[in-house]
């Protein structure tokens, strides 16, 4: 999360407290709210780093309408996470029959969210792939007035709030698994400002570009890398400043 108390430093497992009051943030690039099952920032390419990865989708109405349903968000970030599967296979890791995942990954690909891996699909089960490694949900989508809209725009959010807590839940329910390394690297933190719409923005963004930095730096063979995730969550609070 990204709030603060400013009178708290910011705890989680194995994390050394900072203090952080009376921090202002910088102004920046205004932003475009992003989010998403598997979003990947969009950094320039580093010298000597990785390619930068190419743009999210962005979601307009039709495909938003589309891709929200449960499964097949829960479809798309499995591919997106683990590589082409076939529906059994995915029917598998996330409990569901074969019926269900074929017919749902059958719908993402008629939004051009999925697609078939030819590198793969030479046996009698059809192969699946992500189309994009990224999704990003346009501001004006909040505004439609459509119900079907607003409805899907709910179902998006709320799933994708709920892989996030699983996620974390994931992590913390396996945390003795990992080295203390790795444990005093983790952060679980949260923090209050007092920010304008535009002000919150220009900090979103300065965030993206951080991570898309470290992003396009990475060397996946160094060693002891390994996946991390991030979650970036923040929004306005009724209540007392």
């Amino acid at each position: 999360m990204s709030e603060k108390h400013e009178s708290e430093p910011r705890s989680g497992a194995g994390h050394t407290p900072r203090s952080g009051a009376g921090h202002t943030p910088r102004s920046g690039a205004g932003h475009t709210p992003r989010s998403g099952a598997g979003h990947t920032p969009r950094p320039e390419a580093a010298s000597g780093g990785r390619p930068a990865p190419p743009p999210p989708r962005v979601l307009d109405p039709r495909s938003l309408r589309g891709l929200a349903h449960p499964l097949r968000i829960q479809l798309l970030r499995a591919l997106r996470h683990h590589g082409p599967a076939t529906a059994s296979q995915l029917a598998e890791r996330l409990g569901e029959s074969s019926g269900a995942t074929s017919y749902h990954l059958r719908q993402l690909a008629a939004h051009g969210f999925v697609e078939d891996d030819p590198e793969r699909g030479k046996g009698r089960e059809r192969w699946w792939k992500a189309a994009q490694q990224g999704t990003a949900i346009d501001e004006s989508l909040h505004a439609n007035p459509d119900p079907e809209v607003q409805g899907a725009v709910e179902v998006f959010l709320y799933e994708i709030a709920n892989i996030h807590t699983q996620e974390l839940h994931t992590f913390l329910g396996n945390r003795h698994q990992w080295i203390d390394e790795w444990n005093g690297a983790t952060d679980i933190s949260d923090f209050t400002l007092h920010l304008s719409p535009e002000r919150q923005r220009e900090l979103n963004e300065r965030i993206h570009a951080l991570i898309g930095e470290y992003h396009a730096a990475e060397d996946r063979d160094a060693p002891g890398v390994q996946r991390v995730r991030m979650h970036l969550h923040a929004f306005p609070q009724h209540g007392v400043n």
